[in-house]
Parts: structure tokens; sequence; C-alpha cells
């Protein structure tokens, strides 16, 4: 057995969210010899049972072999007939990873970094088109490139989200969001912190919205531009003055 070329395929398992399970199975297949094999295994996220099929195939040499694909399907057991199901390929060991693949066919957006055709880095939002297919049944995968003009920091900057005051929160909110996940939120609005989970929506460059029980809100409803501090007792007057004119534009001027 090539033990560098298991290692390095174990590696790869761990760095993709797969974990160290299956890698007792992996050394037997590979012991076998066999041209290809399949290895299976179950997650579970936000309540919801995910199985992957990961695909390994022998190279030409049959001296060493590589991890090309996974097949993801979420199942709902009261109703087969919406079973979600995607593959997703793997180039070199990296790609999408188990949770980013569950985001993804949740519908959420992920944001990676990809490989050109010359080997060249780039970011991209990722998200599965529901309209449009492959041959073989899988969605396509819809790229917003660095040059789109998505840049959630600053969708989200003075919109009365607490997280996005500490640097620390700010960072992990970010990356959270990165990955795909539906991250809570705390929003000051009307002397009061509420709740919230947001996620990236880079096709119309905003965030959307949800209350605890994962149930969509309208946006312009719960986040809007923060309001500068008053000054003073003449400048609050003012504001007194102006406000109904406000509440009257303030739809047309949502920028979430």
């Amino acid at each position: 057995m090539n033990t560098q070329n298991a290692e390095f395929l174990k590696k790869s398992l761990l760095n993709l969210g797969f974990g160290e399970q299956l890698n007792a199975e992996l050394d037997k297949q590979i012991a076998a010899n066999a041209p290809e094999f399949k290895l299976s295994l179950q997650h579970e996220f936000n309540q919801k049972t995910i199985d992957y099929t990961l695909h390994f195939k022998a190279g030409d040499n049959k001296d060493m072999f590589f991890f090309n694909k996974y097949d993801a399907t979420i199942s709902h057991k009261d109703d087969p007939a919406k079973n979600i199901n995607q593959t997703f390929f793997i180039n070199k060991g990296s790609g999408v990873t188990a949770k980013e693949a569950f985001n993804l066919m949740e519908g959420r957006a992920v944001h990676k970094q990809l490989y050109n055709l010359e080997g060249q880095k780039y970011n991209a939002w990722l998200t599965l088109d529901d309209k449009n297919l492959t041959e073989s049944g899988n969605r396509k995968i819809n790229h917003y490139h660095e040059n789109y003009g998505y840049d959630i920091d600053k969708v989200l900057a003075g919109k009365g989200i607490k997280e996005m005051e500490n640097p620390k929160a700010k960072e992990e909110l970010m990356r959270s969001l990165k990955k795909g996940n539906a991250q809570q939120v705390t929003v000051s609005k009307d002397g009061s912190d509420k709740k919230y989970f947001i996620s990236a929506n880079p096709q119309f460059k905003t965030v959307d919205l949800y209350d605890h029980q994962m149930k969509k809100i309208k946006r312009e409803e719960v986040l809007e531009a923060a309001q500068k501090p008053v000054k003073n007792l003449k400048e609050k007057e003012q504001q007194k003055e102006e406000l109904p004119a406000k509440k009257q534009s303030r739809k047309s001027k949502m920028s979430i």
C-alpha cells in the first residue's frame, strides 16, 4: 500500500469535514487494490440528516488512489420526493466541505477560494441553481466573483447589529456567513436587543433575515440604517419635525 497516498487522502477527508471515522475502511479498500471504491457516512446538521457517498478511483498505474467527488443527500423521511441530491467534485484534495455542501443544498451561499484553469487563485460566492441542471441532474453552481461587487461587510455596516461593533465578534460573524451558515445576530432597535438569524445573499447583494424558527422576515422590518445620535435639544426638535417625511421615504432608502 502506498502509505504516502493514504495519508494524503486521510488529510483531505479531515480538511473537508469528513473526520477520521473512515480511515480504517479507507486503508482496507486501498490494500484490496480495487480499481475504484466508495465510502459512506452520515452527518446531522440543524436536526437534519445528510448522507455522503465518497468516490475513490485508482490512477492509470494503479499505485495511487484519487478522491474525485462525493454525492450528498438530504433526506425527508416524511416525503422522499423532497429529498435533495447533489454531487460535489474535489480537485487535488480541496473543494466544498461537508458542512458547506449542506448549506448550499439548503439554499444558502458559500464563499470559497477557487482555482482557474491556469491554476491561479480567486475568491467567489457560490450558490446552487435550482433552475439549471446538468445532464446528470446535478444543479449548476453559480459563481459571484469579487468584481460582482458583493461586500457583506458593507451591507451589514450601520444596521444596528451589535456583533459588528466588536472586532472579534465581527470576525467570527463574517467567517460563519462565508461558510454558508445562517448565523445568529443581536439587533438593537427601539431601545431593546432582539435575536435573529442572517445569511448571505450575493445574488441580490443583501442578506436574508430569519426569526428563531428560521422563517424569513422582511429585512426592512428589522434592519435599517442607524440614526445619528442627537447632539443637542435643537437637533432633537428638528428630528421630530422631519420624522413624518422620513417614514414616508424609509422603504425606498433600504439598502439591505
